[in-house]
């Protein structure tokens, strides 16, 4: 009989890296689901023994949210960077600073080797507001993923750019139909964080 451990692991193969093609895959649009969606990806990742990590561009370093919680206990490296969310900013270039800052966390975390996931979210925000160059972030994508052809990444947030979209091997749109701010329903612990 198959011990239930190796029966289990079956699919994590000794040449995984080598046979596996990574994605680059961009979670957009104005509605709900984008982190939710790449959260639920990385959850399934590690729960299958992969070297994952989440890194938050926008989110602030001094809150705590549930995802935080429930990837820690499933090992997940997990870096929140941002200064709270910038829909109207008081100041441009503290928020331009704070997003180097985290995409040259996220290049020194592709260039590691040491993942098979990871996960920008709210990346796509600070592309869209200009605050990083999308051509050098595709650019560097494109590097370490030629590099590392197993690496799979998740890039969240609105407004996803055309060379990202085109970049891209999966592009997931989330549409608002109905959201339960309209009817004054404000975010909810365990819900929204």
């Amino acid at each position: 009989m198959v011990d239930s451990k190796e029966k289990r692991y079956k699919w994590r193969r000794e040449d995984y890296r080598e046979n596996t093609k990574g994605l680059l895959m961009v979670n957009t649009g104005d509605g709900k689901g984008k982190t939710t969606a790449a959260l639920g990806v990385l959850i399934r990742a590690a729960g299958r023994g992969l070297k994952c990590g989440l890194i938050q561009f926008m989110k602030s370093k001094n809150d705590r949210y549930g995802e935080h919680e429930a990837l820690e206990k499933l090992g997940v490296e997990i870096h929140t960077m941002g200064d709270g969310f910038t829909w109207d900013t008081k100041d441009p270039a503290q928020d331009i600073k704070t997003s180097e800052e985290t995409w040259a966390l996220c290049v020194e975390k592709m260039r590691s080797r040491d993942y098979d996931l990871l996960v920008f979210d709210e990346i796509i925000y600070v592309l869209d507001y200009k605050f990083l160059d999308v051509v050098k972030v595709l650019d560097e994508i494109r590097t370490v993923r030629s590099d590392q052809p197993h690496l799979h990444l998740i890039l969240t947030g609105r407004n996803a750019p055309p060379e990202l979209v085109e970049a891209a091997d999966l592009v997931t749109e989330m549409k608002e139909i109905k959201h339960p701010f309209h009817a004054g329903i404000y975010a909810q612990q365990g819900i929204e964080f």
